[in-house]
């Protein structure tokens, strides 16, 4: 088990420690939202809808699939997106554009697999302010009639018209069930009765009590094709790896589902785990004597420009049910 997970999902006595600041924390998040709805301190309105789509624990790996889901419904229903993120939070960094011709070094693997995907279709920015760099997108985009913030859950101070919480309703959903930083949660579990759509990946565990009112909707994750780096028309179901020698090569943040997939599909496959965010190097990919290299798609796409014929992706994609896509087209409607 990771140390993150040692951490996240038991109570030790760090814990205790850390636990009034957890309490804090959440006052400080009731206090700020209280003097926006009382207008003692004075939120933003964009011109145009905002979508904030957030995971509720800082373990937000289900997220790419789903906003690919939402661009890809948005394009097809006529509507013009754009995507801002706050990217590498470490380097924030001021309001610029991602494109796949020019990607700085503080894009994060989540953000550059976005771009890889968006293109030209639905442009992605990032930056330190979330209102400056939606701003600077609009201005560089007229056309733009939709924003979506992937990481803005607790940024009280842009004004969401549709707020999607994603959260898994399993016994290890919410970890230890503390706020950060003694737990994993970005908010309280009764934000999730306030929250506009919630999105969920597993079933509801019967040890949750928790009475929500909020529309859940289930998302079904798919990975069962992978595709060449070098040329994504060439593809194959994951299961013909089946008696190759492999190489598996993931980062924390992908280890768990990428690892769990190649043991459930029978490859035979040797495993590489690295740090989370860890920016890959070409010698770490090289293995002469393998059949193929696989890795997850957002980790095998940063290694594009050094990639070689053996290096393989497996991308994620989400399946909703149709009803969300009328119900988030409504309330779009009535938003604009």
């Amino acid at each position: 088990m990771k140390l993150s997970e040692l951490y996240w999902y038991r109570i030790t006595p760090l814990h205790f420690i850390l636990w009034p600041l957890s309490i804090l924390y959440s006052c400080f998040l009731s206090i700020k939202k209280l003097c926006y709805w009382l207008e003692i301190l004075s939120s933003v309105k964009l011109p145009v809808p905002v979508i904030v789509v957030d995971s509720l624990s800082v373990a937000d790996h289900n997220k790419p699939p789903l906003l690919l889901w939402i661009v890809d419904t948005l394009l097809r229903h006529g509507y013009t997106p754009g995507i801002i993120t706050c990217g590498n939070s470490d380097y924030p960094g001021s309001p610029r554009a991602v494109t796949v011709r020019n990607v700085p070094y503080d894009v994060d693997s989540k953000t550059f697999l976005l771009v890889q995907h968006c293109g030209e279709s639905c442009p992605v920015w990032i930056g330190g302010n979330r209102i400056a760099v939606a701003r600077a997108l609009l201005n560089a985009h007229p056309t733009c009639n939709v924003i979506i913030c992937t990481d803005g859950l607790p940024y009280f101070r842009l004004e969401r018209d549709i707020e999607i919480v994603i959260v898994d309703l399993n016994s290890q959903s919410y970890g230890n069930g503390l706020l950060l930083p003694a737990g994993p949660l970005r908010l309280g579990l009764q934000h999730l009765a306030k929250a506009s759509i919630i999105i969920t990946s597993a079933k509801p565990n019967r040890q949750n009590n928790l009475d929500w009112q909020g529309n859940i909707y289930n998302m079904k994750l798919i990975n069962e094709t992978a595709y060449n780096v070098l040329n994504s028309t060439l593809q194959q179901p994951i299961a013909d790896f089946k008696n190759k020698k492999l190489h598996a090569i993931a980062d924390d943040e992908n280890t768990q589902w990428f690892f769990d997939l190649v043991n459930k599909s029978g490859l035979n496959a040797q495993l590489h785990d690295y740090r989370e965010h860890h920016l890959f190097k070409s010698n770490e990919i090289e293995f002469p004597e393998a059949d193929a290299v696989l890795m997850p798609e957002e980790n095998a796409l940063q290694c594009k420009s050094f990639a070689h014929a053996k290096l393989w992706a497996i991308p994620r994609k989400a399946w909703i049910n149709d009803e969300l896509q009328i119900i988030l087209m409504n309330k779009l409607q009535k938003s604009s």
